[in-house]
């Protein structure tokens, strides 16, 4: 059942189990969960227990069933080389995967490229992923897992996570708790030892996210089954003396068993023959004693040239590359080989079975031992030969080698060396997205390098520590950091300034404005009055962000000045980031002033991008160039397109953003169901994901939406939510009040309260203002204040001449505005032509054009010009349909006012088509048209209607009067292409 596991040798024979013995419950249970993930149930399952117990043994057993199953298995195990290599397990992994069969990671949409920070084979991340939140990364993983098996299953196998890099079991704990609608089951091995992985185990067991199986030591019938199995014979057969002594020296361990079986062999205390196996005539009292230390001894026995060898290898890990062993031995490949294929370097190390030209110990044990009896100087010695050779065969120290050689300088008695190493390793694994990591191994540099002349080597660290503390979310500890910063002597201020400016942005980005703005002023005065422009533009863009973080009416010009000179000088030099950021940021900050000039920064920031190859920040450019075509056309093209950029490029956050831009003009083209898809899609990933900023944006799209149908109830529970996850509603009070509570209100026919939400929101855009563009202040307040008499037409004249008043959706409120006044003031025809111009600039927009139309038909009534009462049949019709009782049944108040007469409402107005609604065709007048395709008389239609004729008859006429048709038969033949076209 179990796959051959490579077996100790003696004198060519081979005393190790085939057989897995003793794990058939656990078996069992494994099996259910493997079926279960065979029908798209996933789950995790953790085996638990000692080291030599046969969890790996267990674990390749399951592994041989998924795979005789027809099932996909990715296998990774922790710690194949140094102590902390971000990710490995889940590297190891997904390339078994490849070498078993082709994955198109195209098929995985934007989390394809994710991967690329595991797989090198599909190429590096997007630049604004590398660094990106780990949940992401897991969500990709978690994607992999799913489309490798699809109808038939896939097992992820990962080893030994007891050594578990601190990124490892972020993933792992995401994929336990999203699995159960995967067609995938992981599995893990972690010793019984107190660890992070078997915390995390036992808590998600406790919630019932996975199955903990302890792997308990074998009994006394299992010891003998194993015995029998290691020698070939039949468990009853094995001497009783042999079963005690095995017993006392194993207390049933498995891999224990099976060297004491080996040694007893060995020591000649156990003997075979034709008749079987039998003891020695004399058995030494102190056997168990002499078993504990039979694998020191083994080593100890070892050639020196053998031993050396393999204590270099000790010296990389658990597992060690042929070629670096070379390069440090000289030996020739032929005579390495026959080294370590001969006994008993054969007994302690086996072919790795994932790595191809790799070697591994057979078990940790062997390792300790061969380093244990290494002195301190032959220690160093061959650290330092072992070093050289990783160099010479990695040049450059890629991926986890960069570690492995700071581990090794180490070794050699040479810290400084390793703190640089360690730094790099750092720095990398900062990029890679594994923050927790990079503060270890930063934190091991900083402890390296604080000899003399190292100042700068400590200041490097210091600086990339400082990054991965904001990142991990570390931002106390980065804070006191500042101590550090005192104690680093021979840095120039310039230096300094550059990381007291690291220190800000750590703090801006947990929201610490106070401290960041501390450092800011620190930064500043390390550099003084003469500081060079080029040191004073990364202070300047962290310093307009933070003061986009306070109060006050003048901000937004501080920022802009800020922005403004950064973006200047980082052209000039240059700092292409810099660059992007602060153009960025001027296209937000000047769009309240002259969308056009905004454009125009977006445009900027997006060639820099393009220039300076930073795909990312080109697509951030063209997310933002999208809302303001958006805003200014309702052109929607640039905002799909970013969409499809981002998806291309893996870039899953800034997708998110361009769909959740999408959502909001969808809301505003009154196209509702497309924005509530959207908004649920995104919001599902991002709370998913826990992308903090994009999910409070997104419930306060969904408060929007539900304002926007008159559903009160649903759009306060949004808010609510928004709250719940910490949205601040103060901060966005022009979306709150102006662009949610306000439409709420007037779909509610509420005018005052409508009123009220408008100025509570102007009245906050005043107090402190925003970069959020739809508050009213251009548009619908206009309207509602010209219908209560609250503005002159001068005033809507001099705010259309504003450049800030050319979005577009505000312009069609202007422009119903001014249509109010000039009819009051008695301008009918002028007036009728702005209505229809609104219309126009309102095309886009339903809702929002209905609803103005609405409040215009009243003021056009009053005043007696226009033609309110066909305007009112089209709001009542468009209302009715889309389920605002409120607005539908004062359209229809106003058209009684009129002397129109209003026919009631019944089932079916829905099959009617919208010509005929408008010309006001009732329910059972359309039964009666439809029934004149086939020329049936007025007798025959009041029979299959169930009708009088004379009813029939009136119907007919008013049929002919509402189409403007001369007669029956031109009637006929309307109803006869109305139902062919």
């Amino acid at each position: 059942m179990a796959r051959h596991v490579p077996a100790r040798l003696t004198c060519g024979v081979v005393y190790r189990s085939s057989k897995l013995i003793g794990r058939d419950a656990e078996l069992r249970a494994v099996q259910h969960s493997l079926e279960s993930a065979r029908s798209g149930r996933g789950g995790a399952v953790f085996l638990v227990g000692e080291s030599g117990v046969g969890k790996s043994r267990l674990a390749s057993a399951v592994a041989e069933l998924a795979a005789g199953g027809n099932m996909r298995v990715m296998r990774g195990r922790s710690s194949a080389i140094g102590a902390v290599v971000p990710l490995r397990p889940l590297t190891e992994a997904l390339l078994s995967l490849l070498r078993s069969g082709p994955v198109d990671p195209t098929a995985l949409g934007p989390y394809g490229p994710i991967l690329g920070r595991l797989v090198p084979d599909w190429g590096r991340p997007p630049a604004d992923q590398e660094g990106a939140s780990l949940v992401i990364l897991a969500e990709a993983v978690l994607r992999l897992t799913g489309l490798a098996g699809r109808d038939r299953g896939c097992l992820l196998l990962l080893d030994d996570l007891q050594d578990a890099d601190p990124e490892t079991l972020t993933v792992l704990e995401y994929l336990i708790d999203n699995l159960s609608l995967q067609p995938t089951m992981l599995l893990g091995a972690i010793r019984s030892e107190s660890c992070p992985a078997l915390t995390i185990a036992r808590a998600a067991a406790q919630r019932g996210q996975c199955k903990v199986l302890e792997i308990g030591r074998l009994d006394r019938d299992g010891l003998r089954r194993m015995a029998g199995a290691c020698l070939g014979t039949a468990p009853e057969r094995l001497p009783v003396e042999a079963t005690d002594l095995l017993w006392a020296g194993s207390a049933g361990n498995p891999f224990l068993i099976e060297e004491l079986v080996a040694g007893m062999v060995d020591a000649g205390l156990l003997i075979g023959g034709d008749r079987g196996w039998r003891m020695a005539d004399e058995v030494p009292a102190a056997l168990p004693a002499t078993f504990a230390r039979s694998m020191t001894q083994g080593v100890a026995g070892l050639a020196d040239q053998t031993r050396e060898l393999l204590s270099m290898g000790a010296l990389i890990g658990q597992r060690f590359p042929l070629a670096v062993v070379q390069a440090a031995t000289g030996l020739a490949e032929r005579e390495l080989l026959d080294q370590l294929t001969a006994e008993p370097a054969a007994q302690l190390v086996a072919v790795d079975d994932q790595l191809a030209e790799w070697y591994a110990f057979r078990h940790q044990l062997t390792r300790d031992a061969l380093l244990t009896l290494l002195g301190p100087a032959d220690r160093a010695d061959l650290a330092r030969a072992v070093v050289r050779a990783v160099e010479t065969v990695f040049p450059g120290l890629p991926g986890e080698w960069c570690q492995v050689s700071a581990t090794l300088h180490l070794e050699a008695d040479e810290p400084a060396a390793a703190g640089r190493l360690f730094t790099e390793a750092g720095r990398r694994a900062l990029a890679q997205g594994a923050a927790t990591s990079a503060v270890a191994l930063l934190d091991r540099a900083m402890g390296l390098l604080g000899g003399d002349g190292a100042a700068a080597a400590r200041a490097n660290a210091l600086e990339t520590l400082l990054y991965a503390l904001a990142e991990a979310g570390l931002v106390e500890r980065a804070l006191s950091s500042v101590g550090i910063l005192d104690q680093i002597g021979g840095v120039e201020p310039r230096r300094r300034a550059q990381l007291h400016t690291r220190l800000a942005w750590a703090a801006a980005v947990a929201g610490r404005s106070t401290d960041a703005l501390v450092q800011v002023d620190r930064a500043r005065q390390l550099l003084g009055p003469d500081a060079a422009a080029e040191d004073l533009a990364p202070i300047d863009v962290v310093a307009a962000h933070l003061v986009l973080d306070t109060a006050g009416q003048d901000q937004l010009t501080t920022a802009e000045a800020m922005a403004r000179r950064a973006a200047t000088v980082a052209e000039a030099v240059p700092l292409p980031v810099v660059a992007c950021q602060a153009w960025q940021l001027l296209g937000a900050l000047t769009r309240h002033r002259d969308p056009d000039e905004a454009t125009e920064y977006l445009e900027r920031a997006r060639t820099v991008a393009a220039q300076h190859h930073l795909p990312i920040w080109e697509i951030h450019a063209l997310i933002r160039l999208g809302n303001d075509d958006a805003l200014r056309d309702a052109d929607l093209s640039r905002l799909e397109q970013a969409r499809e950029r981002a998806s291309q490029a893996g870039a899953v956050t800034a997708r998110y953003q361009a769909e959740a831009s999408l959502a909001l003009h969808a809301i505003l083209h009154g196209e509702f169901d497309t924005a509530g898809t959207l908004i649920n899609r995104v919001l599902a990933a991002t709370t998913r994901l826990k992308l903090l900023e994009t999910t409070q944006y997104v419930l306060l799209l969904r408060a929007v939406l539900a304002g926007h149908q008159g559903r009160r109830r649903d759009m306060d529970g949004a808010l609510t939510e928004f709250r719940r996850w910490s949205g601040d509603q103060a901060l966005h009070a022009p979306r709150v009040h102006g662009l949610a509570r306000t439409f709420c209100a007037l779909l509610e026919e509420d005018r005052p309260r409508a009123l009220d939400e408008l100025s509570r929101a102007l009245t906050a855009e005043e107090q402190s203002p925003t970069v959020f563009h739809l508050s009213g202040r251009h548009g619908l307040h206009l309207l509602l204040r010209a219908m209560s008499g609250g503005v002159d037409l001068a005033t809507v004249d001099a705010v259309q001449a504003d450049p800030a008043s050319r979005l577009r959706w505000d312009r069609q409120f202007a422009l119903f505005a001014r249509a109010v006044l000039l009819g009051r003031c008695g301008a009918a025809a002028e007036a009728t032509a702005t209505v229809a111009e609104a219309l126009r600039v309102g095309a886009p927009y339903a809702t929002g054009r209905h609803l103005a139309l609405r409040l215009v038909s009243e003021s056009a009534l009053d005043e007696g010009w226009g033609n309110p009462v066909e305007w009112l049949r089209g709001v009542e019709e468009y209302f009715h349909r889309t389920d605002v009782p409120a607005v539908a049944s004062a359209c229809r108040a106003l058209l009684r006012q009129a002397g129109v007469r209003v026919t009631q409402r019944r089932s079916g107005a829905g099959d009617i088509p919208a010509e005929l609604r408008s010309a006001g065709v009732t329910v059972r007048e359309f039964e009666v048209l439809r029934m004149l395709i086939g020329r049936l008389s007025n007798r025959e239609i009041a029979g299959r209607l169930h009708l009088s004729p004379r009813t029939v008859e009136r119907h007919v006429s008013s049929l002919i009067i509402k189409t403007g048709l001369p007669n029956r038969i031109a009637l006929s033949e309307f109803a006869t292409k109305m139902v062919s076209g």
